[in-house]
């Protein structure tokens, strides 16, 4: 990715950056998230809610890796290992997801229900 796009990216507000991962994931079929150093999904807190975080490509990781994150790593996942392992964690945990979040800032947040139905609808679109 050069930086002039990254640059683009990181100025779109949180639902444009959500809409250019749905496209992205279901384009290359993989995307990332953290892991700590025990190798457990990175899941942040805002009062009794629990999220997991996920990016569409490596680079927009780094700057939330601070503020506690320091010991954290970047995890690709493949589409297929998103729909046949993790969306059972986060529904069996009740996480909502955050997606793209950047500066250690959130993303755009939707719970597991919106975001299957979202990306199946972009999807289809190129099947």
């Amino acid at each position: 990715m050069n930086p002039k796009e990254k640059e683009n990216i990181l100025k779109l507000e949180p639902f444009k950056r959500y809409q250019y991962f749905i496209k992205k994931i279901a384009d290359f079929e993989e995307l990332w998230t953290i892991i700590d150093e025990n190798g457990d999904y990175a899941i942040s807190q805002i009062d009794d809610v629990e999220f997991i975080s996920f990016w569409s490509a490596e680079e927009f990781i780094a700057s939330n890796l601070d503020n506690g994150w320091e010991n954290c790593k970047p995890l690709k996942i493949t589409l297929e290992d998103l729909e046949e392992n993790i969306f059972d964690v986060i529904a069996a945990e009740n996480y909502l997801i955050n997606i793209f979040p950047i500066n250690g800032r959130s993303g755009f947040i939707v719970s597991l229900d919106e975001f299957t139905r979202d990306l199946q609808e972009e999807l289809d679109k190129i099947q």
